[in-house]
């Protein structure tokens, strides 16, 4: 058959039936408006599509007919081609086909034949776009979004439901004609196959181009990412060894690792994430009264060209989830997030994947595989600019203080960047604040001894009954961000040079990733929010039985709302607009505190099980309050000391304060801190001046001045409480007998027994990790160290550090602790190691508390 005989011949009849039964559901925009324009009027047009489908078919046959264009149903000129249209892809199947790239090589061939001896004769190829729903607003159906188009290429049935839900915003996108005749000049030695697959290739290229600049970038790694990194040179060498190892086939090992890919990569779904901002809305307006957000724009403004980590502080499981739709509602793409294993759970697991979720193992150790494929994952993530976002305090607080950091995730962010140093990364710490927590009966019963109950589809379902409660307003604050480089260079010069030796540690690399991960936690504290709930906990946990009259918490609350505004912490720092009144009032509405009348007063109280949930609110925000607290703590047993003393003594306790609750101060700042909150005190009365102001005194002990002190003082009462259990737990021990694990089961120990002899609601008294971090810092200030046994050894300073206790202990508490703390003093007679009447000589000036004189003391 010649080419004039099939130039008749047309699209048939059902084909026009077809177009007229989808024009009602489609409306078309062209993009440009009037394609014509870019072709050229005396050569044939061949159009190319991504698909090959039906409503594709009848889409671009309707849209070149409104724009004047040839038919693509139509044979094309001078070829033996029967229609003026080919795609790259078709996608097998109705329901669940798998997609397949057509060979273009019969194409190209009648394309080129008909070129040949042609003269001049040229064939414009245009790729044609067509994109269906290509962005819902956020008022579309939640069905509209689920159907949107995006970078998976579906099925027949899904791309009738699109049409039905979403062809009233479909795209047709026209781009330049590509000349034919110069695509065989420039490829003129290349035989027909490798021209088509050339041919082939450009034409992907161009439509993925063109499909990110419409609908954004493919994030879906589990599509472009899983063949990539399991093509790395690292993991080709890792999956060698293994087989040389276990004596095994390197294609065994290479689907294990595969295995291990898939179950590690974020499948990032648009669609999905934006259904589940449908459902997410409803679920926070049932859960919380609003969801509070600030610094947002200074995070945006600095985000612009960097790799951006989000680092969150880690309260609860709904962590995850408000953050990303925080950012997501603000218009910024939500980050790929680090979930732990245990969260992979049958129909949750694949939707947090969806949402960015990428899934690591609680250990990587014993498995040299595994590691190399994450660090080769994370390595590509950041290559490509992908912001992410991982907790690295490893879990959730259970105490409501921030955990000391585990640096697993920040070395390999740090490894990836050195490997590639092209996109700088800029880590966005963030701050997220509860009213109460759905998870906080839990964790007060993993405190208590409780194991931890795992992550399962039916605990979630049985979790459900959360959605009976209401959980107050959650803040969202963004802390400063932190800059890699700099911090690089402070680091070492040379660093650049680590990424030709990827698998070498430099030794600076230890201390600056300490040194970023404290600074990332001092930071999130920067930007902490100061609640209804955490004012009220700061304030009743602080009293014996967690009830104060009406006028004094109305009094309490004033004073502690006044420190925070006149001293504020940081410029990041937010505090609730309500006053007094309006804080008990919530508190009342929340449930967490109740109202006893009475004729001389109202008194507000806080029942025993909800004083230890309220612990977790005080401890959120302690921080704020540790300069005032040490403060106060100094005149619970003088009536009088100078300020001199109340700095020297504070700049002995601070490193180990600063260490448990990542204070921001360095030396000089918190001496700062010290003196004004010293002035704060004395206007407000609660201290008074005297001889020259270098002298401070506090009223007699049943005057409000003194209760408010006592109040704020108590607040941090219990870290030297335990201070004090580590250092007497050693020093009654005597040197060479316990090892630090031994030490910190021995100061657990003593502190539940304490816990239980007086009452304490205060599950962190006795965490072990505290007494971990006290130790720690005491062996980082060489007081203490370990011997060629491993046992602890400690300088004299930690005996006169007991004496020097009574400054702020009372004696009734010394001595409970010095009864119930087991073990023996050094000579091995049981005595105690705090002398009976200790003197103002025999304090250390170099290593303890120095004691003020005699006539200070009460």
């Amino acid at each position: 058959m010649s080419p004039a005989d099939s130039s008749h011949r047309r699209a048939p009849w059902w084909f026009g039936l077809a177009g007229q039964l989808l024009q009602p559901w489609v409306r078309l925009r062209r993009d440009p408006a009037e394609p014509a324009s870019l072709l050229k009027a005396d050569a044939p047009v061949c159009y190319v599509i991504e698909r090959d489908g039906f409503s594709d078919a009848l889409i671009l046959d309707r849209a070149c007919r409104e724009a004047g264009l040839p038919s693509p149903m139509q044979p094309l000129a001078g070829t033996r081609r029967r229609r003026s249209v080919f795609a790259l892809m078709r996608r097998d199947g109705w329901l669940f086909g798998r997609k397949r790239h057509r060979k273009l090589g019969v194409a190209v061939d009648q394309l080129t034949h008909a070129l040949k001896g042609a003269g001049e004769r040229d064939i414009q190829i245009v790729p044609v776009s067509i994109f269906v729903g290509r962005a819902p607003n956020r008022e579309s159906g939640w069905f509209s979004v689920l159907f949107s188009e995006n970078w998976v290429m579906v099925g027949r049935f899904r791309r009738m439901l699109a049409l039905l839900l979403n062809g009233r915003d479909t795209v047709v996108h026209f781009s330049e004609p590509v000349s034919l005749r110069a695509v065989l000049a420039e490829s003129r030695e290349l035989p027909p196959p490798r021209l088509a697959r050339k041919l082939a290739r450009v034409l992907r290229t161009h439509f993925q181009r063109i499909r990110a600049a419409v609908i954004g970038p493919d994030l879906s790694h589990k599509r472009t990412m899983v063949d990539d990194v399991l093509r790395a040179e690292p993991v080709r060498a890792a999956i060698s060894a293994v087989a040389a190892k276990e004596k095994t086939s390197e294609a065994r090992v290479w689907r294990r690792a595969r295995k291990m890919m898939l179950e590690i990569a974020a499948d990032y779904s648009h669609p999905v994430v934006r259904s589940v901002s449908f459902l997410l809305r409803n679920f926070w307006n049932k859960l919380y009264d609003g969801i509070a957000m600030h610094h947002f724009d200074k995070a945006r403004a600095a985000a612009p060209g960097y790799e951006v980590v989000y680092v969150p502080c880690h309260r609860s499981h709904a962590d995850y989830l408000l953050l990303s739709y925080q950012l997501h509602m603000s218009g910024v793409v939500p980050p790929h997030i680090a979930a732990g294993i245990n969260l992979n759970l049958p129909l949750i697991g694949p939707l947090l994947r969806r949402g960015g979720a990428f899934f690591m193992r609680r250990t990587f150790k014993g498995n040299a595989l595994y590691s190399v494929i994450f660090n080769e994952y994370m390595a590509k993530l950041i290559d490509r600019g992908v912001p992410m976002e991982y907790f690295i305090e490893g879990g959730r607080s259970r105490t409501g203080r921030l955990l000391a950091p585990r640096a697993g995730m920040l070395v390999m962010t740090v490894r990836a960047f050195l490997r590639a140093p092209r996109r700088p990364v800029l880590f966005q710490p963030v701050y997220i604040g509860y009213e109460r927590l759905m998870e906080g009966k839990n964790y007060a019963g993993e405190l208590s001894g409780q194991a931890k109950e795992r992550e399962s589809l039916f605990g979630l379902f049985k979790g459900l009954k959360v959605l009976r409660k209401r959980y107050g307003t959650v803040t969202i604050n963004f802390g400063e961000p932190i800059e890699l480089t700099p911090l690089l260079d402070a680091a070492s010069a040379d660093w650049r040079l680590a990424g030709n030796e990827p698998e070498v540690r430099p030794e600076w690399m230890s201390a600056a990733i300490d040194q970023l991960a404290h600074k990332i936690q001092i930071n999130i504290n920067r930007a902490a929010d100061v609640n209804p709930i955490n004012l009220l906990a700061l304030t009743l946990l602080a009293t014996p039985k967690h009830a104060m009259a009406e006028t004094d918490l109305l009094a309490q609350l004033e004073v502690t709302k006044s420190l925070l505004q006149e001293l504020p912490y940081s410029d990041r720092i937010t505090l609730t607009p309500m006053d007094p009144p309006g804080i008990i009032a919530h508190g009342e509405h929340m449930g967490w505190i109740r109202r006893i009348k009475h004729p001389l007063g109202d008194v507000l109280d806080v029942e025993a099980e909800h004083a230890v949930l309220l612990s977790y609110f005080r401890n959120n925000v302690l921080h704020l309050v540790a300069a005032a607290a040490w403060i106060a703590c100094c005149f619970l047993n003088n009536r009088r000391m100078s300020r001199s003393s109340v700095q020297r003594l504070g700049h002995i306790i601070y490193p180990f304060l600063q260490g448990e609750l990542f204070l921001a101060w360095d030396a000089d700042g918190f001496s700062a801190q010290l003196q004004a909150t010293m002035d704060f005190f004395v206007r407000r009365g609660l201290l008074e001046a005297t001889g020259d102001g270098r002298m401070l005194e506090r009223g007699p002990g049943q005057d409000d001045a003194s209760f408010q002190l006592k109040i704020i003082a108590r607040s941090l009462i219990q870290a030297f409480e335990r201070y004090y259990i580590a250092v007497a737990a050693l020093v009654k021990h005597g040197p060479h007998v316990l090892s630090a694990g031994a030490l910190e089961t021995t100061c657990t120990l003593t502190a539940q027994r304490l816990a239980l002899l007086n009452e304490l609601s205060a599950p962190e008294f006795f965490d072990k990790a505290l007494f971990r971090g006290f130790i720690q810092k005491l062996r980082e200030r060489h007081i203490v160290w370990t011997d060629a046994d491993g046992k602890l050894d400690y300088d004299r300073a930690l005996e006169d550090m007991v004496r020097d206790a009574r400054v702020i202990l009372s004696r009734e508490m010394r001595h409970a602790i010095l009864k119930i703390t087991p073990g023996g003093d050094k000579d091995g007679n049981g005595s105690s190691p705090e002398p009976a009447s200790p003197t103002p000589a025999e304090a250390s000036p170099q290593g303890s508390l120095p004691l003020p004189p005699p006539e200070h003391m009460p």
